[in-house]
């Protein structure tokens, strides 16, 4: 199979809702704000890194990804920008220590997360996360050959159907997580499961027919569970988001595009612990401890107007969440 990672990263991923992104990460800052640091968290094809480096020319950007194969297409499109742009292969969750590495003088004064799989990954038909291609089960976002992650092959043919059962139901929201695990097992013990097709296959056989007429393809919401699984994506966006808020300077924002339910969750949950009092009920004055240390920036979870869907049909699913740093703490004194 011939790579596409030879064409130009502008021409293979449209960033989404890049022009409200860039507002409520850059508003407050100024054009020649020279000790502006940002980062994104999710670099990809560095569609969003651009953006931010070509509207403040004197800010500094730290791309975050741990998918080699997204830094080597965005290191080719960012490599005009020469030093602004601080390439660091590594999960997100090492967030504090990379700020503290990069820039232990200057303020970070924005971060962006653009979370689930990328157009990148989906797009590589030998990376195993689409359905629609028949490919090695792999699923790993850092799929490197020094790489010891699991590939979702290797995951299935370990997991317990207890097990299996569970993360069916909690990353894939699957109503017939039970079948499908129940089947997943039983085809291992037969052939084993080395293949897109074959996992795809299994799950359509496990879903009931008049459940299939409607929702788009069966197999959808299993490979969102195993990917889920296999590159630990909850897990590492729990930790990241309370320690990129930690990190961010006063003033600074924080600014989340989610693709599905369960990371939306996350998002709302952890800005709510920030955006809201501390306070207990009745206390009739509110110490400064208790005091809200962000402010929301979007009421609720903004979304894609319908032009930008109609035009990239990836963003129909997103949701941005966006806050900002209003005061300090203890534990947070950037």
């Amino acid at each position: 199979m011939v790579s596409a990672e030879p064409r130009a990263a502008g021409d293979r991923h449209t960033p989404v809702m890049l022009r409200r992104c860039m507002e409520l990460l850059t508003e407050h800052l100024s054009s020649d704000d020279a000790d502006a640091v940002l980062i994104d968290a999710t670099l990809g094809m560095g569609g969003h890194t651009e953006a931010l480096l070509e509207a403040h020319p004197a800010a500094t950007v730290i791309g975050i990804d741990r998918d080699p194969q997204a830094h080597r297409i965005a290191g080719r499109r960012l490599a005009r920008f020469g030093d602004r742009f601080q390439p660091v292969r590594a999960v997100y969750d090492s967030l504090p220590r990379i700020a503290e590495e990069l820039s232990p003088n200057q303020q970070i004064k924005g971060i962006l997360f653009d979370l689930g799989v990328s157009s990148l990954q989906l797009d590589e038909a030998d990376r195993g996360f689409a359905y629609s291609y028949d490919a090695p089960l792999d699923m790993r976002m850092n799929a490197a050959e020094d790489s010891e992650d699991p590939t979702a092959a290797e995951l299935l043919a370990e997991i317990s159907e207890d097990e299996l059962r569970r993360i069916l139901r909690a990353y894939g929201e699957e109503r017939f997580a039970g079948r499908i695990a129940r089947r997943i097992v039983e085809q291992r013990n037969v052939q084993g499961l080395t293949t897109t097709k074959q996992l795809a296959d299994v799950v359509d056989s496990a879903v009931p027919a008049a459940a299939k007429r409607t929702g788009g393809h069966p197999a959808k919401r299993t490979f969102q569970a195993v990917r889920i699984a296999v590159n630990q994506e909850l897990d590492v966006l729990e930790a990241a988001l309370p320690a990129a808020c930690d990190a961010v300077a006063l003033g600074g924002r924080v600014a989340v595009l989610s693709y599905h339910s369960l990371e939306d969750r996350l998002t709302k949950q952890a800005f709510a612990q920030r955006t809201t009092s501390s306070a207990p009920l009745g206390l009739p004055v509110e110490l400064e401890e208790h005091k809200p240390t962000f402010r929301s920036l979007t009421r609720g979870a903004e979304t894609p107007a319908a032009e930008e869907t109609a035009t990239n049909p990836r963003a129909a699913s997103a949701k941005l969440r966006a806050a900002e740093k209003i005061r300090l703490t203890a534990r947070s004194t950037a």
